[in-house]
């Protein structure tokens, strides 16, 4: 089926294409011009935020805690935020964090890890593995349940989010129920056949991609290493249950419908799911188009069934 036809005044504006920038412009500028340009938050209410301070890598960092309800001992979904692993923040996806909150009827905790180029890998990832041990070792402080633990994360947020349940398990780390990838980045290449269909003109862009990975990696080496790149991993056996979304036309589809078929075939269950006629980044744009709604709520489905 063809774009649906919702996201043609975005994909018509070129500032809405994300394009390498200028030779002059640095990613720290990038991020200032976006938050000068951010609005009023608009999100759906929940229960109850909080921010706290969490275990990173290299010292503390900030969480943000969303509860759906009083309810004590929920189950927790840390939540990964994308952005290139160069870009965005806790307020880009505060919408999409309160919507995961209400679906799922979960505690959702979201981490502000460190940013490339200024913190290459494996910084960003050890960040998010440092978080989701402290938060799990605080769930009684935090009034969460730490046996029943998700990870969830957005386009570069789902690479990480991919590489903490590979972490868990080879560092024997805190129990994962199910990882939620959405729409991820997962494999260095960007010479899939997706990748050079939808190569510009879908709002991610080929040549963006692989800006955004020549300052995540910090050597040629990290491109084969499996913790930078969770399609390189020579065994997904023993890793948690899955959820792996992607858009009809987005240039990641392909390399993340490649990983939910090598999750299975090491033995992980993994629910698939296309969502005919989005492009990327489709969950953050409810107010764009309705099916935004629809895969929140299958997701929220999905992690009730894995971790209630």
């Amino acid at each position: 089926m063809p774009v649906d036809p919702q996201f043609k005044p975005l994909l018509d504006d070129p500032a809405m294409q994300l394009r390498v920038p200028p030779a002059d412009v640095t990613p720290a500028m990038l991020r200032e011009a976006a938050r000068a340009r951010r609005t009023a938050p608009t999100g759906p209410a929940v229960h109850a935020t909080r921010d706290i301070s969490v275990r990173g890598a290299a010292g503390p960092i900030t969480a943000r805690v969303y509860y759906p309800s009083a309810t004590p001992d929920l189950p927790l979904i840390v939540y990964i935020h994308g952005g290139c692993f160069i870009l965005c923040d806790l307020e880009t996806h505060d919408e999409l964090c309160r919507s995961l909150a209400n679906s799922s009827g979960f505690a959702v905790a979201s981490i502000e890890y460190r940013l490339a180029p200024e913190t290459p890998f494996p910084g960003p990832l050890e960040d998010c593995y440092a978080a989701f041990v402290d938060l799990a070792a605080r769930g009684g402080e935090l009034g969460f349940d730490p046996s029943r633990l998700a990870v969830c994360g957005d386009s570069a947020g789902g690479n990480l989010a991919a590489a903490v349940a590979l972490l868990a398990r080879d560092r024997h780390g805190p129990a994962l129920r199910h990882q939620v990838l959405l729409y991820p980045v997962i494999e260095a290449a960007c010479d899939s056949s997706s990748m050079r269909e939808f190569e510009s003109g879908y709002l991610l862009s080929r040549e963006f991609m692989r800006w955004g990975w020549d300052r995540y990696l910090s050597s040629a080496a990290d491109a084969s290493n499996p913790l930078a790149v969770p399609l390189r991993a020579a065994s997904l056996a023993a890793l948690p249950s899955a959820t792996l979304i992607t858009a009809e036309f987005d240039p990641l589809r392909d390399e993340g419908e490649c990983y939910a078929e090598k999750l299975s075939a090491a033995g992980v269950p993994v629910i698939g799911r296309r969502y005919l006629g989005m492009i990327h980044g489709f969950m953050s744009l409810p107010r764009v188009t309705p099916v935004a709604a629809r895969a929140m709520a299958d997701v929220a489905q999905d992690l009730r069934a894995a971790l209630a």
